[in-house]
C-alpha cells in the first residue's frame, strides 16, 4: 500500500509498505483522508516516538471506510495515518458527523478528544470546579487560536457557556478568532498576554501549547481554584514555577497526552467526545475549519504549513 514514511534525514517520502494486519478486537479502515498535527512534525524530526506497539508511521487521526461494513467513519489513532490502509481498534472508531464532509471528518477527531479530555474530563468545563458556584461564567483561555486545537477549542468553549479569552500571532487573527466565538483576543507578538488576562480578572481554566515559557505567567493568571492544563511544549520542556502562587490559589497544573493512553482509556474519551461534539458539529456550533487539502505525496508540504504558522485550523492529506 501506499504510505509515506520518514527517511534517516528526517525526510518524508512515499513508499509501498506491508497493509496492516488486524491484531483481535481491531478493524481496518481504508483511509480517506488523513489530518496534520504538530505531533507529526515531532515524530518527523526524532523527537516524539510512537508508544510500544504501534505503528511506525505518522498520522494520528483520519477519515475513511471500514472494510468490514463500508461505513463511513473517523479513527484516533496511535500512528499509521499517513497510509491507504490503517489497523484501529474497533472503539476508536466513531461515525462521521452528518454534515461534515469525509476531507473536514479527516480533521476532527484527535483535536475534539483532545479538548475534550481536557477542558471537561480535567478541566471541569461546564461543571465540575463550577457546580460550587452556580451562575457563574466560567472564563477559560486558549493559547493559539487560530491552529487546529486552537479554532475547535474556541468553539467548544463557547458552546458550553464559557467566556473565552485567546492568543494569536497577527493582527489579522485577531478577527478570525472573534468569528470563531472569542469575547477576547490578543497578537502575543505585540501584547503583555498575562497583563491583559489579569485586567480581565484572570482564567478558570488555561489551555496551553506553549509549555515552559508560558508556565509561570499561566500560573500568575489562574484565579482561585483554577487549572492550567499543558498539552504542548512549543516553548519549552521547562520553566519558572511559583509553588506559593499555586498553591494560595489551591490551584492545579496538569500536564496530559492523548496519543500513549490505553486503548479503553481512549474509548472512554471518545464516548464522552460523541456525547458532547456530535450534536454540536451537526447543528452547527462548531465548524471545522481547513486552512489545506494536499494529496498525500505532498505531506512535506503541509508539514511546512504548520511549521510556518499562521494558518487556521486544519491541514489534511487526501489519500483516495
Amino acid at each position: 500500500m501506499r504510505a509515506v514514511t520518514v527517511t534517516a534525514d528526517h525526510r518524508l517520502t512515499a513508499s509501498d509498505v506491508p497493509e496492516p494486519i488486524p491484531a483481535p478486537g481491531e478493524v481496518l479502515v481504508d483511509v480517506i483522508a488523513a489530518g496534520v498535527n504538530r505531533a507529526d512534525l515531532a515524530q518527523a524530526a526524532g523527537s516524539y516516538p510512537p508508544p510500544p506497539g504501534a505503528s511506525p508511521l505518522l498520522g494520528l487521526e483520519v477519515s475513511g471506510r471500514r472494510r468490514d461494513t463500508g461505513e463511513e467513519v473517523v479513527a484516533l489513532l496511535a500512528g499509521g495515518g499517513y497510509a491507504e490502509t490503517v489497523a484501529v481498534p474497533e472503539a476508536h472508531l466513531l461515525p462521521v458527523p452528518r454534515g461534515l464532509s469525509s476531507i473536514e471528518a479527516a480533521g476532527l477527531v484527535e483535536v475534539a478528544a483532545t479538548v475534550v479530555s481536557n477542558l471537561v474530563i480535567e478541566g471541569g468545563l461546564p461543571a465540575g470546579a463550577y457546580e460550587a458556584m452556580p451562575g457563574t461564567r466560567p472564563t477559560v483561555l486558549i493559547h493559539g487560536g487560530t491552529g487546529g486545537i486552537g479554532a475547535f477549542a474556541i468553539q467548544f468553549a463557547r458552546s458550553c457557556g464559557a467566556r473565552v479569552l485567546t492568543t494569536v500571532g497577527s493582527d489579522e487573527a485577531i478577527a478570525t478568532a472573534a468569528r470563531l466565538g472569542a469575547d477576547r483576543t490578543w497578537n502575543r507578538r505585540t501584547t503583555d498576554i498575562f497583563d491583559a488576562v489579569l485586567a480581565e480578572g484572570g482564567a478558570d481554566i488555561v489551555l496551553d501549547v506553549v509549555g515552559g515559557s508560558a508556565l509561570a505567567g499561566n500560573v500568575r493568571v489562574l484565579r482561585e481554584f483554577g487549572r492550567l492544563l499543558v498539552i504542548g511544549t512549543l516553548g519549552g520542556t521547562t520553566g519558572d514555577l511559583d509553588l506559593g502562587a499555586l498553591m494560595a490559589r489551591r490551584a492545579r497544573i496538569i500536564a496530559t497526552t492523548l496519543r500513549s493512553r490505553g486503548v479503553e482509556d481512549k474509548a472512554r474519551i471518545l464516548r464522552r467526545t460523541h456525547e458532547l461534539v456530535w450534536p454540536m458539529i451537526e447543528d452547527g456550533s462548531i465548524v471545522v475549519p481547513v486552512q489545506q487539502v494536499l494529496p498525500l505525496e505532498e505531506a512535506e508540504r503541509a508539514h511546512a504549513v504548520l511549521r510556518d504558522g499562521g494558518h487556521l485550523g486544519k491541514v489534511i492529506l487526501e489519500v483516495r
